[in-house]
């Protein structure tokens, strides 16, 4: 038996029961169950966390509960999974991603540059949050907290003019047609590994792992383990407002990356592009190209 243990959301069941389907197809004389485990980040979904609270805020407690042994897998949307990861887990695989960016929802359809002036945006991510502030200063930006149906409900009732939610997680849950815009690494650079799934065992654990294998995909894996290493460089987690999106496209890599201030009036942007065997360096030369060019003070 195999028991995945996976947050209760819907966009977290689906992402669960995708990898659940997908080694019942692979091993079908394998029983495979899922196991829903709170976690901090899900008590916060309707109000504010307190201030500095720990990194891992949708992972901690499924990474506990895999160090129990209470689960052997642990599917997570890779950009909520911190880079510094305990030793006795291992990341055995990285599925291959879905769209990577970000969508613009707006109540008439309106793309970003069409919005009148001053309109109400909702969007917890400072990431999101200091690049969209940086194009369009005067947007009135706010917090949206709760699950991706919660989140749209508040726009249907009028309570925003538009919202940010990720391309990936609206089309896993069959709502593709609600998004107005796709907003593309020119508009807003990424988060790290969005759009991959991030696949978790016990580092101990070879049984476990010959099954999960099947599930890593070589060029996101490099792509987003250059990402992770740029995150890492800068020491950042999902609170601050960091972005990295790389391209794989056959032998070479892309890597753009971003640090800004929360209110998007600094914000510095550079890219890197080399052969994918050189991602390491790429990826740490570009993050200390951008603390050289200030970043270190908006951090």
């Amino acid at each position: 038996m195999i028991r995945i243990g996976s947050r209760g959301s819907k966009l977290a069941l689906w992402q669960a029961n995708w990898v659940k389907s997908e080694l019942e197809k692979a091993f079908p004389e394998i029983e495979i169950v899922i196991e829903i485990i709170k976690t901090t980040g899900d008590r916060y979904q309707e109000v504010t966390p307190p201030e500095n609270m720990p990194k891992g805020l949708f992972t901690k407690e499924i990474q506990d509960a895999l160090l129990r042994n209470e689960v052997d897998v642990a599917v997570h949307s890779l950009k909520d999974l911190a880079t510094d990861t305990n030793p006795e887990l291992v990341l055995a695989a990285i599925s291959e991603r879905a769209n990577p960016y970000d969508a613009l929802i707006s109540r008439e359809s309106k793309f970003l540059q069409d919005l009148p002036k001053g309109s109400h945006i909702g969007t917890t991510s400072t990431r999101r949050k200091s690049q969209l502030l940086n194009l369009r200063p005067d947007l009135k930006i706010s917090d949206l907290r709760g699950n991706v149906d919660t989140r749209l409900r508040k726009l249907d009732e009028g309570q925003y003019d538009a919202i940010i939610l990720a391309v990936a997680g609206l089309t896993r849950l069959g709502l593709k047609s609600r998004i107005s815009q796709e907003l593309r690494s020119d508009i807003i650079i990424p988060a790290v590994g969005q759009g991959a799934l991030g696949i978790e065992i016990r580092a101990n654990d070879r049984e476990t792992l010959k099954y999960i294998e099947i599930f890593n995909h070589k060029e996101t894996e490099i792509a987003c383990k250059a990402e992770r290493l740029f995150l890492a460089a800068l020491g950042g987690g999902c609170q601050v407002p960091i972005a990295c999106f790389a391209q794989v496209e056959g032998a070479k890599i892309k890597i753009q990356g971003c640090v800004a201030s929360v209110d998007g009036k600094e914000i510095i942007k550079k890219e890197n592009s080399g052969s994918i065997s050189e991602y390491k360096e790429l990826a740490q030369s570009l993050a200390q190209e951008i603390l050289a060019a200030g970043a270190s003070k908006l951090l």
